[in-house]
């Protein structure tokens, strides 16, 4: 290999991936997000499940409790 291909590959190239890495586009949170609110108050859309009451903290933890039982959890699934 010549002394030219040498120095393309150790000199070069780890300095055009160092520049490639610095091209990153920053990333912002959207203008629809609403990160005031806690997430037992509702979304305001009417395909939340029913058993599931808009503001109340106790029905929001009671929902995950069984959707992560019935929906997550791979034991029960299996067995």
């Amino acid at each position: 290999m010549s002394t030219t291909k040498r120095r393309i590959i150790h000199v070069v190239w780890p300095c055009m991936v160092m520049l490639a890495a610095c091209t990153e586009q920053p990333q912002t949170i959207g203008t629809n997000a609403k990160v005031d609110t806690p997430a037992f108050k509702g979304t305001g859309m009417a395909y939340a499940d029913k058993s599931w009451k808009h503001g109340d903290k106790g029905s929001w933890e009671q929902q995950l409790k069984v959707r992560t039982q019935s929906g997550q959890n791979e034991y029960t699934k299996v067995n």
